[in-house]
């Protein structure tokens, strides 16, 4: 796996307030921030904060990303994104209550599934794969253990970006720090390796 510097990516909705320093990105979200298409609620929203490495082809990335969850649909984690009808935005959300693990697949219309993380929400590591026209999301409290959180078609379609990505639907002000952001080839473990 490649370290990849932040100093590289590309905003995509720079926030008014975000810096890197030696322990990686400090972002703090604008008001009324959201990457959504369509499903359910009717509205288009491509303002949320993403910042992108240029990439190519199947691969595997992982991020880690620490934050507090308390108004809902607050949001930090990974993106994918083609185009602004195509992508996909991964991590924990606050929905319900509670900060969950959420992931939207985005092809025209978007759809949402959440989850239960094991372990404490604030601080996360993502694991994203993409091969052979699909996209797993694995997601770690400890950075030890990996479950599969996701599974879904996702065809990839020439050069793409990925990148950390937050939002903050009702409010301003959401808080988020990322670090240990690589890529490398896409892994070939079996779905069910925990590792």
């Amino acid at each position: 796996m490649k370290a990849i510097s932040f100093t590289d990516c590309t905003w995509l909705n720079r926030p008014d307030t975000c810096s890197v320093d030696s322990t990686g990105l400090h972002v703090v979200t604008n008001a009324r921030t959201d990457f959504w298409r369509k499903t359910h609620y009717g509205f288009e929203r491509d303002n949320g904060h993403f910042l992108g490495a240029a990439v190519s082809g199947d691969l595997t990335a992982v991020i880690r990303f620490r934050a507090r969850y308390d108004h809902l649909y607050d949001q930090a984690g990974l993106m994918i994104r083609l185009d602004e009808k195509t992508w996909v935005k991964a991590g924990i959300e606050f929905t319900d209550g509670e900060a969950m693990l959420s992931t939207v697949v985005t092809d025209g219309h978007s759809d949402w599934s959440v989850g239960k993380l094991e372990g404490d929400a604030r601080d996360v590591r993502l694991r994203v794969t993409l091969a052979r026209g699909a996209l797993r999301v694995q997601a770690s409290a400890d950075g030890i253990r990996w479950p599969l959180f996701r599974l879904a078609p996702f065809a990839l379609r020439g050069g793409y970006r990925i990148g950390p990505m937050c939002c903050s639907p009702e409010r301003g002000g959401f808080a988020c720090h990322f670090s240990d952001f690589t890529i490398g080839p896409a892994t070939t473990k079996d779905l069910h390796d925990l590792s």
